[in-house]
């Protein structure tokens, strides 16, 4: 629509090779999210982008049906985002897609009762350059010292794999 061409496009400031993929406006806030090839973004309805993250940074994304709420999860455990988005929105599947797309190689590892953690290797899609995470579970400390020990070994496997030594 001629209103996300304007405001929202000149807030985005695209990346070289970088393309709108889906886009949906939040009706309460009138924010305004984006999916792009290499990026999530938000723009408010001022204008000004509120939110600009590279897939790799999106932990996981989940869509609720009876809210029409898509809920976002971020790798480093930064508070989730929310937006009420309608039910006519592409945005749950293209950051399935995104997120999937990142990822390289992925291992859960298991650290006792109900306690886990996720070593992956995913790839920034705007630089091509891989990216090294471990994201724990709930009431996981990502200082412990067998976390780090654990996931240590499972990186330098990962990493092995993927000929990053």
């Amino acid at each position: 629509s001629a209103t996300f061409e304007l405001a929202v496009r000149q807030a985005l400031e695209l990346g070289s090779g970088e393309r709108v993929l889906t886009w949906a406006r939040e009706g309460a806030s009138g924010t305004t999210v984006v999916a792009t090839n290499h990026h999530l973004y938000a723009v408010s309805a001022a204008g000004e982008r509120t939110l600009a993250r590279p897939w790799h940074e999106v932990d996981a994304g989940t869509w609720s049906s009876e809210l029409s709420q898509l809920t976002v999860t971020w790798v480093g455990g930064a508070r989730q985002t929310q937006w009420t988005l309608g039910d006519s929105t592409l945005l749950p599947e293209t950051l399935r897609e995104r997120v999937q797309a990142s990822v390289v190689l992925a291992q859960r590892v298991d650290l006792g009762p109900r306690r886990t953690a996720r070593v992956v290797i995913r790839q920034n899609l705007a630089t091509g350059a891989l990216v090294e995470q471990v994201v724990t579970g709930r009431g996981v400390r990502a200082d412990d010292e067998a976390v780090v020990a654990a996931t240590a070994r499972v990186m330098a496997d990962l990493r092995e794999q993927v000929g990053l030594d």
